[in-house]
C-alpha cells in the first residue's frame, strides 16, 4: 500500500488530514470536547513554532544575508506577486466570496520548510540557499501574512484585531524567538529528534484541522460548499501554481541566476505552507470561517507536492545528463 501510494505520488499525511476532514465532517468536536480539542491543539501549536525556533541556526541567517538577491527574489514570488494573483483570482465574477477569501488567505502565506529544502536537494540545487530562504520566509510570515490579512481581507471577513495580534504574539511568535534564544543549548538535541519532531509537526496540525473542521461542520460548512466548488478550488489552485512556477522560472532567468540558485527560487517562491496557514488561520478568523478558509490550501498543498516533485525528478535527470567539469589532470 505504501509503495502504490508513492508511486502515485500520494503523501500519507495528506491522506491523514484528509481523514481528519472525513472525521470531522462524521463526528465533530463539540461542547466540551470540542474546547478540550482547542486547547490541545493551541499547545501542539506552541511546541512547533517552538521547535521550528531552536532548528533555525544562526548560521542560516549569516548566510541569507550574503546572499541577499536570491532571497529577495524569493520574498517577492511569496509576498507580492502570488497576493497580486490571489486578488485577482477573487475578483473574478464566478468566484464565490468565501472561496475567494480562502484563496487569498492562501497567497499570503510564507513558503513551506521542510518540502523546499527536500525538493531543492533531490534537483540538486542549492540546497543552503533554499535553507535560508525557506527559514527567511516562515520568519517573515510570522509579522508580513497577519499585516497583508490586515490589509486585503477587511474586518468582517477576516476578523483581524489587536486581540488576534496578542495571539499570534503569544502564540506563534513568543514562542518561535524563545526556541531560537535556547538554540545554543537544546538545538543539537531537537535536531537528533526528527521522530519526534515529525510527529509533533505532523500531530498537530491535524489536530488543528480537526477541530477548525468541526466548528466549521456545527455551523453548517458542507451546506454551503459544493461539489462544483471542491471543482472550482481544485482548477484555480492548478492554474495558479502553474503561473507562479512559470513567473519564478523566468524572473531566474532575468536576474541571471544559475541553475542552482534558479531552482531555490521556483521551489520555494512557489510554495505555501500548510504548518504556518492552518495555525494562522485559527487566529484570524472565526471559528466557523477557519475550515472553509483552508479548504484551498489543503488542496493546493498537495497539487504543489506532486507537480514540484515531478519537476525535482526532471531537473535531477537533466542534471545528471550534463557532463562535469574536467580537471587538470583529467584533461592531460
Amino acid at each position: 500500500m505504501r509503495g502504490l501510494l508513492q508511486r502515485l505520488n500520494i503523501d500519507t499525511y495528506i491522506l491523514l488530514l484528509v481523514g481528519m476532514v472525513v472525521l470531522a465532517s462524521l463526528l465533530p468536536a463539540r461542547g466540551i470536547g470540542a474546547n478540550v480539542a482547542g486547547i490541545c491543539a493551541n499547545i501542539g501549536i506552541v511546541i512547533l513554532f517552538f521547535m521550528h525556533g531552536a532548528r533555525l541556526s544562526r548560521q542560516a541567517v549569516v548566510d541569507g544575508v550574503r546572499h541577499w538577491r536570491l532571497h529577495s527574489a524569493v520574498a517577492v514570488m511569496t509576498y507580492f506577486v502570488f497576493p497580486l494573483l490571489g486578488i485577482a483570482i477573487r475578483a473574478l465574477p464566478f468566484v464565490d466570496p468565501a472561496l475567494g477569501m480562502g484563496i487569498l488567505f492562501l497567497t499570503l502565506l510564507p513558503s513551506t520548510v521542510q518540502s523546499s529544502i527536500a525538493l531543492t536537494a533531490m534537483a540538486k540545487g542549492n540546497v543552503a540557499g533554499a535553507v535560508c530562504s525557506a527559514s527567511f520566509s516562515n520568519l517573515a510570515g510570522i509579522f508580513i501574512t497577519p499585516l497583508l490579512a490586515a490589509l486585503l481581507i477587511t474586518g468582517k471577513h477576516g476578523g483581524f484585531s489587536a486581540n488576534a495580534v496578542t495571539t499570534i504574539a503569544l502564540q506563534l511568535l513568543l514562542p518561535f524567538l524563545t526556541g531560537h534564544f535556547l538554540r545554543p543549548w537544546i538545538g543539537d538535541w531537537i535536531a537528533r529528534q526528527k521522530k519526534m519532531l515529525t510527529i509533533v509537526d505532523r500531530g498537530s496540525i491535524l489536530l488543528v484541522v480537526y477541530t477548525a473542521f468541526s466548528a466549521a461542520v456545527v455551523e453548517g460548512l458542507w451546506s454551503r460548499v459544493s461539489m462544483s466548488d471542491l471543482i472550482t478550488i481544485a482548477v484555480l489552485s492548478g492554474t495558479l501554481l502553474a503561473i507562479v512556477l512559470l513567473l519564478s522560472h523566468f524572473l531566474g532567468r532575468w536576474l541571471g541566476f544559475n541553475r542552482q540558485d534558479s531552482i531555490v527560487l521556483q521551489f520555494c517562491g512557489s510554495k505555501k505552507s500548510l504548518a504556518s496557514g492552518v495555525p494562522m488561520a485559527g487566529v484570524l478568523f472565526s471559528a466557523s470561517q477557519v475550515g472553509a478558509i483552508i479548504l484551498p490550501l489543503m488542496f493546493f498543498h498537495q497539487i504543489q507536492l506532486m507537480v514540484c516533485a515531478v519537476l525535482a525528478r526532471r531537473y535531477a535527470a537533466q542534471a545528471g545528463a550534463v557532463p562535469a567539469p574536467q580537471t587538470r589532470e583529467q584533461a592531460a
